[in-house]
């Protein structure tokens, strides 16, 4: 064989494997254009079909638990964000994402530890260390406002605490509604 051959040979291959590529990634970016375009009952069943298709795939399980997620079916997508984390746990959005909807149900402790876990596996996703610091402000308000039920030397302190987390959480969902 000579050695001018490989790279031809490579080239050949490449070109007979590229259509194949496109194919498996077209019908997901197809099926996102449909929702996008307000067809969403038809991206569902297009994405439906990606999973049967191909169950082991991360990227269409995902994007049908944002979809079901974004219709607000929160049971489901939490259903399909929980299994992604199992499927897949060096994925940190799934994390991410559930944390959402367990914050959401008020499972604060659940929410904190599927974000530390998003956190951990990607220390530079900027969404889920911010979805981080919201749920530990909400952890933080709850724990004032125990403390300031207590009869203590710092009472007080708790209370002035307790209220000015709760403004800072007031603000961080005025900004959110914006």
């Amino acid at each position: 064989m000579s050695q001018s051959w490989r790279p031809a040979r490579l080239i050949a291959l490449l070109a007979l494997a590229l259509p194949l590529l496109v194919q498996a990634v077209a019908p997901l970016d197809e099926a996102q254009a449909l929702w996008h375009a307000g067809k969403r009952d038809q991206a569902i069943a297009a994405v439906e079909r990606l999973v049967s298709q191909s169950p082991n795939e991360a990227k269409p399980r995902f994007a049908l638990a944002v979809m079901r997620m974004e219709l607000g079916q929160m049971e489901l997508a939490a259903k399909l964000f929980t299994t992604l984390t199992q499927d897949f746990p060096d994925l940190a959005d799934p994390f991410n994402n559930l944390a959402v909807i367990l914050a959401g149900r008020g499972d604060l402790d659940g929410a904190r530890q599927a974000l530390e876990q998003a956190v951990r596996l990607q220390p530079d996703h900027a969404l889920a260390q911010e979805n981080l610091g919201d749920v530990l402000l909400r952890l933080a308000a709850r724990a004032y406002e125990q403390a300031a039920k207590l009869t203590s030397p710092n009472q007080a302190q708790a209370a002035m605490k307790l209220n000015r987390s709760r403004e800072l959480i007031a603000s961080n969902a005025r900004n959110a509604a914006r």
